[in-house]
């Protein structure tokens, strides 16, 4: 999850702006420290821009009206197509532009993240951390009018957000979206899971099809929302099924009995009917995103020793992200290719994780991302993995690794 996205629902931009230098706490500063990290990197925030994204065609109409608008200009991103920069105090939520659909807010280095994905015409793809919106919106662009997009996240309230801006941007129709475990998740692509429909034949079906998707809720639904609310959990238990919150008029799925929609895979089934695309771009401690480490001068310090520096957490983090790796390589068919990504800027979080996964996985590969030859980022500390920080790359810290299946 890139926590420089602006999911549509969050519309309160009226945080303080953060001072040019960040009274760093001792208790990050000793963790930046143990980690080999720079505390220099947070000096910059004030110099590394925002990052918008024109919906793809409206370019040529359009920027002259969000310039006079946002009283800015748009610098074109030379080496990332349809993103441009603006200055990093500029807020877009309240304009037009964005409220209309024509922008979204989303890093330039999480955009090179998707663009090496090479998603084409007729992908069937998975985001398997798809909050909170704006890096799916991003592979429906690139994915077109064929294939089908999935997008997972454990949290309700925050997939929600990706739901809305999918219809926002008039970018759902072939898309689905599953609130679920991401380390558990096993459902393939819908036309991979209609081959093995005589595995079914004699079960007792109960007329239970997926009809046209509407936004309004059951009573049922609702009720359960409610006691989830009141529980005060957002989450999905890991223990749960799959639940089914979004489906595009053309996702594949009306009509079709929902036994064989949600049917769970095996690894075998996988390899030659999963996903020829799969994104990871996997929860971290985010401490690459100047811009979120400036929230915590909001937050409280106090928040950042919780969400950040606690050893129980980043030990959780680091089994989480191991166990999202492998789950989205199951999941991947035979010759696909998956991109890991984080917006830390640890060694834990990225090259041990990739070490930790080549290990246990012999028929993953790492691949060479041919785009970025000309992408303002240097190698990772194992071959062929990239990284992007404020230094090098004027935009978030990123790691981006990319693996076939071989």
């Amino acid at each position: 999850m890139d926590s420089s996205e602006i999911p549509p629902s969050d519309l309160r931009e009226e945080q303080p702006p953060a001072p040019a230098s960040l009274p760093l706490p001792a208790a990050f500063l000793e963790f930046l420290g143990d980690n080999g990290l720079d505390p220099a990197l947070y000096s910059k925030a004030d110099t590394i821009p925002r990052y918008i994204r024109l919906k793809p065609g409206t370019e040529s109409s359009v920027v002259t009206e969000i310039e006079s608008e946002l009283k800015c200009d748009l610098v074109k991103v030379s080496w990332l197509p349809d993103f441009y920069a603006i200055p990093p105090e500029i807020q877009i939520a309240g304009s037009k532009a964005y409220q209309q659909g024509k922008i979204y807010g989303i890093d330039a280095a999480s955009g090179a993240a998707i663009l090496a994905l090479d998603v084409q015409p007729g992908d069937h793809v998975l985001d398997l951390c798809a909050a909170p919106g704006a890096k799916l919106c991003m592979l429906a662009d690139m994915l077109g009018s064929t294939g089908s997009l999935t997008g997972v996240d454990v949290a309700k309230h925050r997939l929600a957000a990706c739901r809305t801006m999918l219809q926002k941007y008039s970018l759902g129709d072939r898309s689905r979206l599953f609130v679920a475990d991401g380390t558990l998740f096993s459902i393939l692509p819908v036309n991979s899971n209609l081959g093995s429909m005589e595995a079914f034949v004699g079960i007792e079906d109960n007329g239970s099809i997926f009809s046209e998707w509407t936004s309004k809720r059951s009573w049922k639904d609702r009720q359960k929302s409610k006691k989830a609310k009141a529980a005060g959990s957002p989450h999905l238990p890991s223990t749960s099924e799959p639940e089914l919150i979004y489906y595009g008029k053309d996702s594949g799925l009306i009509g079709l009995q929902k036994r064989y929609v949600l049917h769970p895979s095996t690894d075998a089934a996988a390899c030659t009917s999963g996903y020829d695309k799969v994104l990871v771009d996997a929860e971290c401690t985010h401490d690459g995103s100047i811009k979120h480490i400036q929230k915590f001068e909001f937050w409280g310090w106090k928040t950042l020793d919780r969400r950040v520096l606690n050893v129980e957490r980043t030990g959780n983090l680091l089994h989480l992200q191991l166990g999202l790796l492998t789950n989205g390589f199951k999941l991947l068919k035979t010759g696909g290719s998956l991109v890991y990504s984080t917006c830390s800027l640890t060694v834990a979080q990225n090259e041990n994780v990739v070490q930790q996964f080549l290990s246990k996985y012999p028929s993953a590969e790492l691949l060479k991302i041919d785009p970025a030859d000309s992408w303002p980022c240097r190698s990772g500390d194992i071959q062929k993995t990239l990284r992007f920080d404020p230094a090098a790359s004027q935009t978030s810290g990123l790691f981006v690794a990319k693996f076939v299946k071989l």
